[in-house]
């Protein structure tokens, strides 16, 4: 904002060290880049701002001080980033990497480069991910159980469930929280009922959390105590709310119902639709074949000249309409050409999803 010499620097530049890769899952994002762009907005900006602000941080005053918090985060990234894929280069994983990685004191002995939001051992594994995936080499890590599966075997060679708690409270008791966590958490796994594996496991996780640096990290771990204590929160999900659907575009709308259809009990399912969103001027060419549904959209006067085949079931209708039949509100008001049926088996074919999912037991 150049006539009030106000600089805004998203989230590129913020008052911690920035998520690479939120915990509550993303895309990972660029370190290098974003090192790149802080040295180009020093050079383009450092002596012109005269206040720099990101979208959720208070605000830094004076050129000098702006230029130095924008460098140190920009080395920040940059020491991150290339140290990372250097130690990659030597065969390291992500996990090791994580454990090795160390920023100079220059960097971490600032205040904005703290591990608050983001940490140098999660980042550090989501630079190595961006570049090399969650396989690490080790084809021991190829195919391996699943957490219940590896937790039943963990307790049969451990002499059941009673010993293996035990040996994790032992780990606790000696300060090593991590391997309590891995132990007791294997416990659970294999006895969900068992309230001594449980409440073991609570502890340790309350301890970690109390011990965090990282909010996102406490967070996690509280929550996880408070599951094996017997609450799961509840988690308020609107899928309908209106302004957000207006917002969608068709595509999207599309691409949200086909990650919700029940692949397995569709496949044996095929069926076409054709929706001509009038208000749009497209045509939007729905298919449903081997449990996942397709489509394509063209100007809606390609029908006419014979570029699309006939569908099951076509719909013409406005935007407006369209949400409203996802919405269930039926098909009033909708031109309909072919059998109606078509959109109630797809309808019953979608998943409902569940945002109250526990995350630290089966």
């Amino acid at each position: 904002f150049p006539d009030r010499r106000a600089l805004c620097m998203a989230e590129n530049a913020t008052h911690n060290m920035h998520n690479i890769l939120t915990l509550r899952g993303a895309v990972v994002r660029d370190t290098r880049i974003w090192a790149h762009y802080l040295g180009e907005t020093i050079s383009l900006f450092g002596d012109e701002a005269e206040v720099a602000f990101a979208s959720h941080h208070w605000p830094t005053w004076g050129r000098g001080r702006i230029v130095e918090h924008l460098a140190g985060q920009r080395d920040m990234w940059a020491y991150l980033h290339d140290q990372t894929l250097r130690m990659t280069n030597q065969g390291l994983t992500g996990t090791e990497i994580a454990e090795r990685m160390e920023l100079p004191p220059a960097i971490a002995n600032r205040w904005a480069n703290r591990g608050y939001y983001g940490s140098v051992s999660h980042n550090v594994k989501a630079i190595y991910q961006r570049y090399m995936g969650w396989f690490d080499g080790n084809p021991a890590h190829l195919w391996e159980h699943p957490p219940t599966e590896q937790a039943h075997r963990f307790a049969a060679d451990y002499g059941g469930v009673p010993a293996l708690v035990a040996k994790g409270q032992e780990y606790a008791i000696s300060g090593d929280l991590r391997f309590a966590a891995t132990l007791l958490g294997h416990a659970v796994f294999a006895a969900p009922d068992d309230q001594g594996a449980r409440q073991a496991l609570a502890s340790v996780y309350e301890k970690l959390g109390f011990g965090a640096e990282n909010g996102p990290w406490r967070n996690f771990y509280l929550m996880g105590a408070q599951e094996l204590r017997g609450t799961i929160a509840h988690t308020a999900l609107e899928t309908s709310n209106p302004e957000m659907a207006v917002a969608l575009t068709v595509d999207m709308l599309i691409d949200s119902l086909a990650v919700r259809i029940d692949g397995p009990r569709a496949w044996e399912q095929r069926l076409t639709m054709t929706w001509n969103v009038t208000d749009e001027g497209r045509s939007w060419h729905l298919l449903l074949s081997n449990g996942a549904l397709t489509y394509r959209s063209t100007d809606t006067d390609q029908k006419s000249k014979g570029a699309v085949p006939d569908a099951d079931l076509t719909l013409t209708l406005t935007k407006p309409q369209l949400l409203g039949v996802l919405a269930g509100k039926g098909l009033d008001g909708v031109h309909v050409e072919g059998d109606p049926r078509v959109l109630a088996t797809l309808v019953g074919l979608l998943d409902t999803p569940d945002p109250d999912f526990p995350i630290v037991t089966p």
